[in-house]
């Protein structure tokens, strides 16, 4: 099983694939990564020898970018706009779309499940 940078890759993926279970690298990063490394992305992650996964270590270790630095790099930009109090902070702290997006009828992923106080009103009046 190749562990890279924390993460257990899947071993029945191929490479290609397997890599973007890391944070931060995706299917582009990914192909860059193994051209730079002189790895097949066809090839299956159980069929990587140890010296492949040390180069590909390697390569995104003097890259940086990826997982747990990204990770805090992205909540320390977050936390920085709700500190500023602009718009999208205050967009941020009210877990409401923080990119333009219309709230009337959709966000539901964002806002989450509908609130039913209206259903709750008619119930409350029916037991009176």
């Amino acid at each position: 099983m190749a562990r890279i940078i924390g993460v257990d890759l899947p071993i029945r993926k191929r490479v290609e694939i397997g890599l973007t279970y890391i944070y931060g690298i995706g299917r582009t990063r990914s192909l860059s990564i193994l051209h730079r490394a002189g790895v097949d992305p066809n090839r299956k992650v159980k069929d990587l020898t140890e010296e492949e996964v040390t180069r590909i270590r390697q390569i995104l270790e003097d890259e940086g970018g990826v997982e747990g630095d990204l990770r805090k790099d992205v909540a320390l930009n977050v936390r920085r706009l709700i500190e500023i109090g602009c718009y999208r902070g205050m967009r941020h702290r009210r877990n409401l779309p923080v990119r333009g997006q219309r709230t009337h009828t959709n966000a539901r992923t964002r806002k989450g499940p509908r609130k039913g106080t209206v259903a709750n009103k008619k119930r409350a009046t029916a037991k009176t």
